[in-house]
């Protein structure tokens, strides 16, 4: 099946489209008894806390770096409002867009008049827009060697069709739970894989329904 991160030809370039720390237990208060928390459980912390300040997000606006495994970048405007809409509106000349309801994501090509829609569920975005998916159930943290930065790697093993995702989180007091995202790899079925940088963020600010809605570029059909 293929995802939002198709390759497309275009302009003679191919452009690829892209909780709070864990409390220990104590049974007792003696110095014996205690111990040091185990990589697993501070693993654990970690990504509860990545997904909380994930599900914390209201809405968000930021700058986005879309690249793809060649180099090519494009840049943009991404917009969230949680739950599951999202907008990457492109820069000007790449006339493509993409916006997730709530329910679907679909990718509109304006220049070749062309649709396409998929469940937010079966792409790697899955991870960052459908609040029902467990996404502590299917994450692994990844080691970065830096404190301030948590790396999840999220993948479904009973769907390897819906891709693998790797959300890169930094350490920020303004950010939803004190962990700011970063950045993403999106890994689809395909093994095509798409990196998106954010910068900018501004958190709470107002984003009507409307931001989520489109244009339908293909001709009614004449009968």
């Amino acid at each position: 099946m293929n995802t939002i991160y198709t390759s497309i030809r275009k302009m003679g370039r191919t452009v690829t489209y892209s909780a709070a720390a864990l409390s220990l237990a104590l049974a007792a208060a003696t110095p014996a008894m205690l111990a040091a928390p185990t990589v697993a459980q501070a693993q654990a912390s970690d990504i509860d806390r990545a997904v909380s300040a994930l599900r914390g997000i209201t809405t968000l606006r930021a700058n986005f770096t879309q690249s793809d495994r060649s180099g090519q970048n494009v840049s943009g405007v991404l917009t969230m409002k949680q739950p599951g809409k999202i907008r990457f509106q492109y820069q000007k000349g790449v006339p493509l867009l993409i916006v997730g309801d709530g329910k679907a994501l679909t990718m509109i090509d304006y220049e070749v008049r062309q649709v396409q829609r998929w469940p937010i569920g079966n792409s790697p975005l899955g991870a960052l827009l459908d609040p029902n998916k467990d996404v502590a159930r299917f994450a692994r943290q990844l080691p970065t060697g830096d404190p301030g930065v948590i790396s999840l790697q999220v993948r479904d093993p009973k769907h390897p069709e819906y891709g693998t995702i790797t959300m890169i989180f930094v350490r920020n007091g303004n950010a939803p739970g004190g962990l700011q995202l970063d950045s993403w790899v999106a890994l689809d079925s395909q093994n095509k894989r798409t990196t998106v940088r954010l910068s900018g963020h501004q958190y709470g600010v107002a984003v009507p329904d409307s931001t989520f809605r489109w244009t339908d570029p293909r001709r009614p059909v004449t009968r």
